[in-house]
């Protein structure tokens, strides 16, 4: 089982856009069970194949912190069917890379988050056409307010693409911010590299912004250009690509809520 689950692992979910890539090349598997169910544990709740839990390619057990995600794992694996699409699990990617690679290493991945605060999606502003400066203050401009006010990370703003340095103050102030957990921090990690933006990631954790608000104002631009020259069909795959991880990281955070 242990290579199949690494297989269906693929890469960290840390980094979405491999780990998509590493599953469409991983060999299709069959299925080898027959159920996928929950069992109590000490540190939380384990997915079980056949009664067994499963494991990481190390052989640690995958620990979930809540039943509901636990359960949300399990169905992707009872929701496969003759052969095992690696695609279609990528809750199941998520919690073996916390165990493996998150777990009692948080710190470093609130690090790799921080550096999304020195060149954030929502510091570069377009110069024209002024429906577009319009949009991204709409969609922008409440969450620097809320860092601004909340965090109180007062950030630079820049038009165009020419990198302006942001003060270590605003950048430690929002580091503060981020959780400490792994799971919820690996989850605004992924949220991080998904929409290019630090603080989008943080206004979801905190419930400033909600899910569609985040990605709507993470593809201000995308949508933009699409309207005025129509939709790029490999942009538009590796949007749907992008979204399945930003859902999946949604669903933990929510779930980790209760």
């Amino acid at each position: 089982m242990r290579e199949l689950f690494d297989e269906v692992a693929g890469q960290s979910p840390l980094d979405p856009q491999e780990s998509a890539r590493a599953g469409m090349r991983a060999p299709a598997r069959k299925r080898f069970y027959k159920d996928a169910g929950v069992k109590d544990a000490e540190d939380g709740f384990v997915v079980t194949l056949d009664g067994r839990p499963i494991r990481t390619p190390s052989g640690r057990v995958v620990a979930v912190p809540v039943k509901p995600l636990a359960e949300a794992v399990a169905a992707e694996w009872q929701a496969q069917g003759e052969t095992l699409d690696p695609l279609t699990m990528p809750l199941t990617r998520f919690a073996n890379s916390v165990v493996e690679g998150v777990v009692g290493r948080a710190d470093l991945v609130r690090d790799d988050i921080a550096k999304y605060l020195q060149s954030d999606l929502v510091f570069y502003r377009a110069g024209h056409p002024e429906g577009l400066v319009q949009r991204e203050a709409r969609h922008w401009d409440p969450v620097l307010d809320w860092a601004r006010d909340s965090l109180g990370a007062h950030f630079i703003l820049a038009e165009g693409i020419m990198h302006v340095s942001q003060p270590e103050a605003a950048v430690a102030a929002a580091r503060d911010a981020l959780p400490n957990d792994p799971w919820t921090i690996a989850a605004t990690h992924v949220v991080t590299t998904v929409t290019g933006s630090a603080l989008l990631a943080l206004s979801l954790v905190h419930r400033v912004r909600d899910p569609d608000q985040v990605w709507a104002a993470a593809h201000v631009d995308e949508d933009w250009n699409a309207e005025q020259w129509g939709v790029d069909e490999e942009a538009a795959a590796r949007r749907a690509s992008r979204q399945v991880d930003f859902r999946a990281a949604v669903q933990i955070l929510q779930a980790l809520r209760g």
